[in-house]
């Protein structure tokens, strides 16, 4: 087992003091460190906004894409190279508003891929507009007299959409999110995860306070909950207005997509065979 810190690099993240993006960050390198995974079997995808610059802090291989087309991204490169752990990031603007055709799809096709979700209810790069999970009545620079619209439930959405794992955390409580990470992780198949992380800058309706009052453990509420019934999984959002911590569904015998349609045994990076510089030359020669 590796320590957390063999999975950061030196650059120092340039988010606010004080928010829960430095938790999540800490969360995934604990998780990795764990699992003894080495450094170039990971893979972090992330898209554009606050949440989507932790690929540059991370030490790893990933990508920091266009937004809303990380899990796009993250699709392709795992069909190509199998084996690797694949972790996506993304904020609550980048995959409900934008990326959300992607996120449905992707959840759909049960990819061996874990999707985080760095969700803190605001567009916070931007400076504080709504997002689709900013609360009504949420007061910012382009809705000053409150955001007219209920918030999206996204973990609904997903269960709704095929997702074969859903489950939510709190940036703010490490043992949580360590926990539901690893079972993502863990998870054969789309692994979804909404994190819970207050944007101390421009979200000040959904403070720590806020979530301390409002966010409730599934097994302080729920007795012998079982994951894996769909219909109680729905009933426990409904009942908790989606602000429940936990696995909240895992699909047993989920077979993900690489088992259904044949991808690379090997990959890319593996194969011994190169193209000749003359057939490379006349690949070139194609596109000049």
């Amino acid at each position: 087992m590796g320590s957390p810190r063999d999975y950061k690099n030196t650059i120092v993240p340039n988010w606010c003091p004080g928010c829960g993006d430095f938790g999540i960050q800490n969360a995934i390198a604990a998780v990795c460190a764990a699992k003894g995974w080495p450094n170039e079997d990971i893979v972090l995808i992330s898209g554009i906004g606050c949440s989507s610059r932790i690929g540059g802090y991370q030490y790893c291989y990933g990508a920091h894409t266009t937004h809303g087309r990380a899990l796009p991204f993250a699709q392709g490169i795992k069909c190509a190279n199998k084996g690797i752990h694949m972790i996506v990031c993304s904020g609550d603007g980048d995959s409900y508003a934008i990326g959300l055709g992607h996120a449905l799809h992707a959840m759909k096709r049960n990819m061996d891929i874990t999707y985080i979700v760095f969700d803190n209810q605001v567009y916070g790069l931007t400076k504080g507009q709504t997002s689709p999970m900013s609360s009504k009545g949420f007061v910012t620079k382009t809705t000053p007299d409150g955001n007219p619209l209920t918030p999206l439930d996204a973990p609904s959405m997903a269960l709704a959409a095929g997702a074969t794992f859903v489950a939510q955390a709190y940036a703010i409580d490490m043992k949580n999110m360590v926990d539901v990470i690893t079972k993502a992780v863990d998870h054969k198949g789309f692994s979804y995860v909404n994190i819970f992380t207050p944007c101390v800058t421009f979200n000040q309706f959904n403070t720590v306070e806020w979530y301390n009052g409002h966010l409730k453990k599934l097994a302080d509420i729920r007795e012998n909950y079982d994951p894996h019934d769909k219909a109680a999984a729905f009933h426990l959002l409904s009942d908790t207005d989606s602000l429940v911590l936990g696995v909240i569904y895992e699909e047993e015998g989920a077979v993900p997509f690489g088992e259904i349609v044949p991808s690379a045994d090997v990959r890319l990076a593996d194969h011994v065979e190169k193209p000749s510089a003359e057939l490379f030359e006349d690949l070139c020669m194609e596109f000049r």
